[in-house]
C-alpha cells in the first residue's frame, strides 16, 4: 500500500519518488525519475518529466507537463494548461537534450491559466503570472506580470492580492487582507514584517 492515492487511469512509472498524501488524478503520467513531494495535488492529465522535481504542497492543475528540468519550489501553483518548455531553439530532426535548459519557479509563485514559462528562467518567490502570458525573462520575487511578452505591471502580496504600489522607487504599504508590512526599494520588493 502506498503512502499517496494514485487513480486507476493513472500511470506512475517504476523509480518515481512520490511523497506523502500527494494525490494524482485522472490519466496522468509520472515518469520514473520525477521527484513529487509531500501533498502536492496533480490534476487530470498532467506529466511530469524523469528530471523534474516538484516542492511539497504545489498544485498542479489540469493538463500541464513539467518537462525534464523544470523545478518547482514548495507551494507552487500551476493553471489549468499551464506550458513549460526545456529547449530554446527545437527542430525535430536535432536531438537537443543535452542542451535542456533550467527553470526554476520559486516558493509559493503563481501561474496563471494557460501561461507559457520559456526554459530558463528564474520566477521569483510569490510572483504571479496572469493568464496567458508568456514569460520569456526571470519574474521578481512578489511581481505581476501579464501580456505577450510577459511585462510587469505591478506587485502582489503573499496573499495574492495586489498592492498598489509603483513599479520602482521607495515606498511601502500594508496588505490589507494580513496586515503584512511591504517595502519598495529601488525595483525590490520584500515583506519587512509579518503581523501574525
Amino acid at each position: 500500500m502506498s503512502d499517496y492515492f494514485k487513480h486507476s487511469s493513472a500511470v506512475v512509472d517504476e523509480g518515481a519518488r512520490i511523497g506523502l498524501d500527494t494525490k494524482i488524478w485522472h490519466f496522468s503520467h509520472i515518469s520514473s525519475g520525477a521527484n513529487i513531494g509531500n501533498n502536492v495535488s496533480i490534476g487530470q492529465n498532467v506529466y511530469i518529466g524523469d528530471k523534474a522535481i516538484i516542492g511539497d504542497h504545489c498544485k498542479i492543475q489540469n493538463n500541464v507537463s513539467v518537462y525534464d528540468n523544470v523545478f518547482l519550489e514548495e507551494y507552487v501553483f500551476c493553471g489549468p494548461s499551464v506550458v513549460f518548455t526545456n529547449v530554446n531553439n527545437p527542430r525535430a530532426h536535432i536531438q537537443r537534450k543535452h542542451e535542456y535548459r533550467d527553470t526554476l519557479v520559486k516558493y509559493g509563485a503563481t501561474l496563471g491559466a494557460n501561461a507559457t514559462i520559456v526554459c530558463g528562467i528564474t520566477i521569483g518567490e510569490y510572483a504571479f503570472i496572469g493568464a496567458g502570458a508568456v514569460v520569456t525573462q526571470d519574474a521578481k520575487p512578489y511581481a505581476l506580470l501579464v501580456g505577450v511578452p510577459a511585462r510587469q505591471i505591478g506587485w502582489m502580496s503573499e496573499a495574492g492580492e495586489r498592492l498598489a504600489l509603483p513599479l520602482s522607487g521607495d515606498a511601502e504599504i500594508i496588505c490589507t487582507q494580513t496586515g503584512d508590512l511591504y517595502k519598495l526599494n529601488g525595483d525590490h520588493l520584500t515583506k519587512s514584517v509579518t503581523n501574525k
